[in-house]
C-alpha cells in the first residue's frame, strides 16, 4: 500500500484529444470516456507516460532516477523488470466550461463529480478540505454564488437551455477552496482564480452528464494532395477534443523503491523522497494526449500544497 499521497491538478489549456482508438460512429476518433459515468477521462497509463517525458526532456534527470519512479522501459529486453515507486490514477472530470450566454462561459460541475474529489481528498488524507456538497439541484435548477455574472431575471442560459438559477452558500465555499487550491498559482491565471469564485455552477446529474458528453469540440480534419491541392480522397476525419478550460485531477501516490536502501540513490530513499521529486512539476505545463505537433494537450499542473500532506 501507498505512503505517500497527493493530488495533481491538471489544468488544459488548449484542446486535449487523449484518443480511445478509431469508432464505428459519426466521430471517428473519440477521447477517452469512463464507462459507467460516460464522463471524459484521462487514463493513467498516459498520465503516467506524459510526467515521466516531462522529467525525462526538461530536467535532464538521471535513468537511474526515472526508473526507479516509474519504472525500468524493458521494452527490447534491456533492464531488469521492477514496478516503479510512483503510482497515478485515471484523471478524473471536476469542472467542464460550457457556453453561456452572459459571461461568456461557466464552470459546470454536478454533486457527483464534487463527492468524488471529496472521497478521493480523504484518501489522500487531506485536512483542509472544509466544505460540503449541497443537495443535488432537481429538474432544471441550477446552484451557484448570489455575486454571479451568469443569471439575468433568474435564469442562466447555457447553450440553447435555460436553468433556474438558485442561490448557495455551499457552492460560493466549494469554489473559493477550488480558486485557492486547485488553480494554478502564476500571475496570468489571477483572472480565473477570480471567475471561477463567481461563474460556478452546480447543475443537475444528468444536464451535467449531457453537457459533457455533447458539448467537446468535435473538428474536421483532412488531408490534403500535394500535387492537387485538393482533399485526398477517403482522408477526411472527424476528432473530438476536451476544451481549454477544463479542470480534471489525478491521484498520485508514492511508496518506498522497490530497491535495497543502498542500492537507492541520493534524494530517492523513501516515498516522501519520491514525492517531493514528482511535485517538481508543481506550477509547470505538460503536455498530454495526442496531436503534440499541432498544439494540442497543452495542460498547467497544480499539487495540492505543492504535493506536500
Amino acid at each position: 500500500m501507498f505512503k505517500e499521497a497527493s493530488l495533481m491538478f491538471i489544468y488544459t489549456e488548449t484542446s486535449l484529444h487523449a484518443g480511445s482508438g478509431t469508432s464505428l460512429g459519426v466521430i471517428d476518433l473519440p477521447i477517452q470516456r469512463e464507462k459507467y459515468t460516460d464522463y471524459p477521462v484521462l487514463q493513467a497509463s498516459g498520465i503516467k507516460g506524459a510526467v515521466r517525458d516531462w522529467f525525462e526532456t526538461n530536467n535532464g534527470v538521471e535513468k537511474q532516477k526515472i526508473d526507479l519512479i516509474f519504472g525500468p522501459d524493458t521494452i527490447g529486453g534491456g533492464g531488469e523488470a521492477s514496478a516503479g515507486a510512483a503510482t497515478f490514477t485515471d484523471g478524473r472530470l471536476l469542472l467542464f466550461p460550457v457556453r453561456s450566454m452572459m459571461g461568456v462561459f461557466a464552470y459546470t460541475t454536478s454533486c457527483f463529480a464534487l463527492n468524488r474529489l471529496k472521497r478521493d481528498l480523504t484518501m489522500a488524507k487531506v485536512a483542509n478540505a472544509d466544505w460540503n456538497v449541497p443537495t443535488e439541484p432537481q429538474g432544471d435548477q441550477v446552484l451557484g454564488v448570489h455575486e454571479n455574472g451568469l443569471c439575468e431575471e433568474g435564469k442562466v442560459l447555457l447553450e440553447e437551455y435555460a436553468f433556474d438559477f438558485h442561490e448557495n452558500n455551499d457552492v460560493k465555499v466549494i469554489a473559493e477552496w477550488l480558486s485557492q487550491n486547485a488553480f494554478p498559482n502564476g500571475a496570468e491565471y489571477q483572472f480565473w482564480k477570480e471567475k471561477i469564485k463567481t461563474d460556478l455552477l452546480i447543475l443537475p446529474e444528468d444536464a451535467f452528464k449531457d453537457f459533457v458528453k455533447l458539448s467537446t469540440e468535435v473538428q474536421a480534419r483532412i488531408k490534403i494532395n500535394n500535387d492537387t491541392k485538393t482533399a485526398a480522397t477517403g482522408a477526411l476525419f472527424y476528432e473530438e477534443t476536451l476544451t481549454p478550460d477544463t479542470l480534471l485531477y489525478s491521484a498520485v501516490m508514492a511508496n518506498d523503491p522497490f530497491k535495497d536502501e543502498g542500492n537507492r540513490p541520493n534524494g530517492l530513499k523513501n516515498a516522501k523522497d519520491i514525492m517531493s521529486f514528482i511535485a517538481k512539476l508543481n506550477g509547470n505545463r505538460a503536455q498530454f494526449g495526442g496531436d503534440t505537433t499541432i498544439g494540442r494537450g497543452i495542460v498547467n499542473i497544480r499539487f495540492l500544497n505543492g504535493g506536500a500532506k
